[in-house]
């Protein structure tokens, strides 16, 4: 007992858009080129990362606080309370310079490794980019083709249903046969039927366009 509306939609195609747009919008919202120009980056940062570890590595640590066995500012030393109170804070700190020296060779090892790891995200990049303009251009050629075809079935079946109008005139005249009645109606049909065939193909090679370059 749901109430639902039908609707022909299948005209409502969106339209081409021009093929630099296609390639900007594919270049922003392609996943496949994303994850190969997000590898590319990581592998960048880990040849960065490798690479300084060259770099001598300098460290501080400084400490601040009570060394005494009194929780107070100021106490008096047991051992020699001539002194008198005397503070209780105090602080040190240490200071560590480390020079990689001896382990080069370990260092160098792991920089030719991400030196390979970004050349091989480089290769996957340059395939990504490569694949991603053969399917669009091929996609796109597609859907403009059909474009084109669903324009001149739409012509074709603007013809027909005006050689039916004609026909049933003349049929009301008597100057026509319910025969060729009869064949401008078929003859209608099936220009409905071959554009709603190129519609659907249309549609079809816009979904796979936008499989590259998202919704336009």
């Amino acid at each position: 007992d749901q109430n639902f509306n039908l609707v022909d939609d299948l005209a409502l195609a969106p339209a081409l858009p021009a093929l630099p747009e296609i390639q900007t919008m594919a270049e922003r919202e392609n996943p496949d080129l994303k994850a190969a120009n997000s590898a590319l980056r990581g592998a960048g940062l880990d040849v960065t990362l490798a690479r300084q570890a060259y770099l001598p590595s300098l460290t501080a640590d400084f400490a601040y606080g009570i060394e005494a066995n009194a929780f107070a500012l100021h106490s008096t030393v047991a051992a020699d309370p001539q002194k008198g109170p005397v503070p209780n804070l105090g602080f040190f700190l240490t200071v560590s310079l480390n020079v990689p020296v001896w382990d080069w060779g370990t260092r160098a090892s792991k920089v030719r490794q991400a030196v390979l790891k970004r050349n091989q995200a480089s290769v996957e990049l340059s395939a990504a980019q490569r694949t991603l303009i053969r399917n669009l251009q091929g996609f796109y050629a597609e859907a403009q083709t059909s474009r084109e075809q669903v324009d001149s079935l739409q012509h074709t079946v603007d013809l027909a249903s005006e050689s039916l109008r004609l026909n049933v005139l003349r049929y009301q005249a008597g100057e026509a046969t319910i025969l060729e009645l009869v064949d401008a109606q078929s003859t209608l049909i099936q220009a409905r039927n071959a554009y709603v065939d190129g519609l659907s193909r249309y549609r079809l090679a816009v979904a796979n366009l936008q499989t590259l370059t998202g919704s336009f």
